[in-house]
């Protein structure tokens, strides 16, 4: 939607502004004759002469200004303003499905939503996501678009559906990468969220800045020299192994182990040389795999080929069975020599259990 409309738009401040441009119009102003040839029809084919004696009115002028921010007339302009306010307040988590998988009520307690005007605080014990969104009430159901400006998902898009009921809200969104959904329902595999949230506070939260845009980061100078054909391994016996669906039975990134009652939301997939991890429906890893397999521990590399930079990162690997340990490094840093996550050392440690025996 090419909507150009200014932060928290208010609708008082938008009659003043049509109100502003029918005075100056009426004074005989050039900008003000040339603002309603630009964006009304009538006066499409008018010199600004003609304009400005041709008894333009109010109406008209609201018209022009709905027009020239983004709107076929006033009265969606109108519809839109008001139901950003009627979105306005603190909002707590009633129930979340993701591709078709109800979260526990025992992680979402922690967990709310502020909005004023058309930006958002989306807070939680795992992280604060901060952005704008706009919507399309013209549309059935009114649409939403949500873009990331701070936190985990920044300088990412969601692309959602939501319904406004008084003080209940249903949202249904596309994780970040998904198509936006056609109805508020999730199945597995859909990458859709769907959410209910219900209205605890009516007045405008605080400190709801929407974030800061950054900078895009740099392409580091050493991703030029990543070769990927480098990741174009054979299918050796071992990797054969890992092929298939995997459990997660924990992690522990940083020497912060992941709740519990989240591992039940994890999945790690191996399909040739390529592994992605998901937890909640986000993919959280989406890398290609190099096996260094004349290494004790195994070492295996990943090349990432997800969200960000194509960097490679370092770990190693161990296959008990049906059970699997990995332990990496952060970007840039050298193989972990153990299997180990301590506090401090950017290592993620985790460990799998087979949940679907390979081909």
């Amino acid at each position: 939607m090419n909507r150009s409309l200014p932060a928290r738009p208010n609708l008082e401040h938008l009659r003043t502004q049509a109100k502003r441009l029918l005075t100056d119009l009426q004074k005989g102003d050039d900008a003000a004759a040339r603002t309603l040839i630009e964006h009304l029809p009538a006066a499409k084919k008018m010199t600004p002469a003609q304009v400005k004696r041709a008894g333009f009115c109010l109406a008209d002028a609201q018209s022009a200004i709905a027009r020239q921010s983004g709107f076929g007339a006033w009265r969606a302009l109108a519809r839109h303003v008001a139901q950003l306010r009627a979105l306005e307040g603190t909002w707590q988590f009633e129930s979340l499905q993701v591709d078709g998988t109800p979260m526990p009520a025992s992680m979402l307690g922690g967990s709310r939503l502020l909005i004023d005007g058309d930006r958002f605080r989306t807070e939680s014990p795992e992280a604060i996501y901060e952005g704008v969104y706009t919507i399309d009430v013209e549309q059935n159901p009114a649409s939403i678009d949500i873009e990331f400006v701070e936190g985990p998902e920044a300088g990412h898009w969601s692309y959602g559906i939501y319904a406004l009921d008084g003080d209940t809200l249903l949202l249904c969104l596309g994780l970040t990468g998904a198509r936006r959904p056609l109805q508020f329902a999730t199945a597995k595999g859909s990458g859709h969220a769907l959410e209910r949230l219900k209205r605890s506070s009516v007045g405008r939260p605080s400190d709801v800045t929407g974030g800061t845009r950054q900078p895009a980061p740099e392409r580091p100078a050493s991703a030029a020299a990543i070769d990927e054909n480098e990741f174009r391994a054979e299918i050796t016996p071992l990797l054969q192994q890992l092929q298939g669906d995997w459990t997660p039975l924990s992690v522990v990134t940083d020497g912060s182990p992941l709740p519990a009652s989240m591992l039940a939301f994890g999945s790690r997939t191996m399909s040739g040389n390529e592994t992605k991890v998901v937890f909640g429906g986000q993919v959280m890893l989406h890398a290609k795999v190099r096996l260094d397999e004349s290494r004790t521990p195994i070492g295996v590399d990943y090349l990432n080929v997800g969200r960000g930079p194509a960097t490679v990162t370092l770990g190693i690997l161990e296959l008990r069975g049906d059970v699997m340990r990995v332990c990496m490094a952060p970007a840039g840093a050298p193989r972990p020599a153990d299997f180990s996550s301590e506090k401090g050392s950017g290592r993620t440690f985790s460990e799998w259990k087979r949940q679907q025996a390979p081909a």
